[in-house]
């Protein structure tokens, strides 16, 4: 759609029939203004920002999934870490997190400085909404005050930064940054003058890791796919020794690199070997075979010396001796799946991370808490509990997760057969159902998290699962054009479809109930909206019958109260979702370009004023504030975390 300046072409207002009409991709949306309204309004309206803001408090997950030696313990006792575009600074004792939120789009890659204060971070290749390209960099920050030191690469890298690491020896001066471009760059850096001092290409395939040696700042070892790489840097060239594995098997990645207390180099493959590189040679000096069933991730060397070995398909993490025999070992419970990178925390404790993007405390011989613990798959069903501090979340990754927002952690966890995507509960609390990508849906029992309903409707995906303010009937809209109604008995437990909304000639996207539960009104893919009658699902046509209902939630981005949440020019995918305060007074919304705005309610003037929040790095699925408006919840649908935010 042509942006245009002009008022009238985005926006016309009819005094006569009172009504409201906005254009999205070319199409007209029709919004009809209750009667109390009509004489006051107008399009030139001044609408003022909320006087309230929201400030990031907690942001659960990890990402696991596909990045490695991401996880630190700093000397102020916080592990740190990165999910989405948030670096998490997380004080396990005191339960507190800091951010550090410098970053527009994914974190890839993270390395602590010697100094243990300074950070390095780096980012993928990201886009505005205005299209324009964000370019991948490496931020380097002070984890204590949380400010911006250095921004490196702007326009030097080309893909994502996928590797990072500061250098030992120096007193840390320099930084090398692996591209995740065909060529895979290896460049390395003075960060504090922000100078690239050389760079060479690492290799056709896909590198994983790279690090100074501890001993020698201008020795790198670069690892990845059937190789491992030992570059000498003399000025401004690099030059290159490949790794020689002679008699011994060559694997197909070398997965990580360490270092032991006296320079010799340890890989990690993914044929489960350890082998042992002498100091500054490109030779096998010692092999551990079969030291883990599948691959190895991660390598950590102890402060005494001792190495832990974490692994993939066995999830076992390994303590080794000085000469690399055996010491001890334990077993991640398979829900937190394989091993992705071990830290050293406090005497005695390592922190393990896990492609199931989970954090475990841990400590031999077999003691293994989840502190951190998150989705692994697109991210949209969350709805939050009407009485208690708590959400339900669903996922693409078939999980079901119950939250208490003071802990942080879940309630409980439940594995359904169908991958999620929507969620809602029964005004009592009792139950919640959730909507399934088949044409399933659910209900949960919020105490047992046993089932007590199950049902199908149609094989598409279930969009909405919303029951009636009175908990009388339960609305289910899906991606096959309709909405089917039925009543709700025995507290949320028998059902039973009395209607369907037919009329839609595209699918529902979002659903309201009215706050007397004699209506609905849904918006669709072609930007329709509809009023129907429940619970026989009639299509309503008149409008004076409708004009003036209230409705119990604003989660419909097309309705009068809510049309200003459209930015200009927008094609009518930009928004996500809308969520009420219940207090009647901010609205909040969730845009595909990993933002959560904040707005006045009503929000019924074109391209209203917004606070703007960013942490998500994909397309933001869904927000609700909690029962009593003292936090947010937000959801990011490809970079699967939960976000919460302080409202204040």
């Amino acid at each position: 759609m042509k942006k245009s300046s002009s008022k009238s072409k985005e926006c016309t207002f009819n005094a006569e029939d009172s009504y409201v009409r906005m254009f999205l991709r070319g199409r007209p949306v029709t919004m009809h203004i209750p009667d109390d309204e009509k004489e006051s309004y107008s399009l030139d309206h001044k609408v003022v920002l909320p006087d309230r803001k929201l400030k990031l408090q907690w942001v659960y997950g990890y990402r696991g999934r596909d990045c490695r030696s991401n996880l630190y313990l700093l000397p102020t006792g916080e592990i740190v870490y990165f999910n989405a575009s948030v670096v998490v600074l997380y004080n396990t004792e005191e339960q507190q997190q800091r951010h550090y939120l410098g970053h527009n789009d994914d974190v890839k890659c993270l390395s602590v400085h010697p100094d243990m204060v300074t950070i390095a971070t780096g980012q993928v290749a990201g886009n505005t909404k205005d299209g324009k390209s964000l370019p991948p960099h490496v931020r380097v920050w002070d984890s204590v005050s949380l400010n911006t030191l250095h921004v490196l690469g702007m326009g030097v890298f080309d893909r994502a930064v996928t590797c990072v690491a500061f250098s030992k020896s120096n007193g840390g001066a320099f930084l090398c940054a692996v591209d995740d471009a065909n060529d895979h760059i290896l460049s390395v850096w003075n960060w504090q003058k922000e100078k690239q001092l050389a760079d060479v290409k690492c290799s056709n395939d896909s590198v994983l890791g790279a690090l100074f040696h501890p001993m020698d700042a201008n020795l790198i070892v670069t690892c990845g796919k059937s190789h491992i790489n030992f570059w000498t840097m003399e000025g401004s060239t690099l030059t290159k020794r490949q790794g020689l594995f002679e008699k011994h098997d060559k694997p197909k990645y070398i997965l990580c690199v360490a270092f032991a207390e006296n320079g010799d180099a340890i890989t990690g493959d993914s044929s489960g070997n350890i082998y042992i590189w002498a100091k500054g040679g490109n030779r096998i000096s010692q092999v551990v075979s079969g030291a883990h069933e599948g691959g190895i991730f991660s390598l950590c060397v102890l402060k005494d010396g001792t190495l832990v070995s974490g692994g993939g398909k066995d999830r076992k993490v390994v303590l080794w001796d000085h000469d690399y025999t055996k010491q001890s070992e334990m077993e991640v419970g398979e829900a937190f799946g394989p091993v992705r990178a071990v830290a050293e925390g406090k005497q005695g404790e390592l922190f393990v991370g896990t492609t199931k993007n989970a954090i475990i405390r841990a400590a031999f011989p077999d003691t293994l808490t989840p502190i951190v613990q998150g989705h692994t798959d697109e991210l949209w069903g969350l709805d939050v509990h009407p009485s208690m501090e708590q959400f339900v979340t669903c996922s693409q990754d078939k999980h079901v997760h119950l939250w208490d927002t003071n802990t942080h952690q879940p309630i409980w966890s439940k594995t359904i057969e169908d991958q999620g995507r929507s969620a809602g509960f029964h005004p009592s609390g009792a139950v919640v159902a959730v909507g399934t990508m088949s044409g399933r849906w659910l209900v949960l029992d919020t105490d047992t998290r046993d089932l007590v309903s199950m049902h199908t409707d149609g094989n598409e995906l279930i969009s909405n699962v919303k029951y009636s303010p009175d908990g009388n009937f339960l609305a289910v809209g899906s991606h096959d054009n309709f909405v089917y109604i039925y009543t709700v008995t025995e507290g949320g437990r028998k059902y039973n479809r009395v209607g369907k909304c037919t009329g839609h000639s595209s699918f529902v996207t979002h659903l309201d109930w009215s706050t007397d539960s004699q209506y609905l009104v849904t918006n669709s893919g072609d930007y329709e909206i509809l009023f129907w009658e429940a619970p026989t699902g009639r299509h309503v046509t008149n409008m004076d019958t409708v004009r003036n209902l209230q409705w119990a939630t604003s989660t419909c981005t097309l309705s009068f109260n809510t049309f200003g949440i459209w930015p200009d020019g927008a094609d009518g995918t930009d928004i996500n979702a809308s969520c009420r305060s219940h207090d009647r007074s901010l609205l909040a919304s969730a845009d595909d370009f990993g933002k959560v705005h904040l707005f006045s309610f009503p929000c019924s003037h074109p391209r209203a004023p917004s606070h703007e929040y960013s942490g998500h790095s994909s397309h933001v699925t869904n927000v609700a504030f909690l029962h009593d408006d003292s936090h947010l919840i937000s959801t990011g649908g490809k970079d699967t975390s939960i976000l919460q935010w302080v409202v204040a």
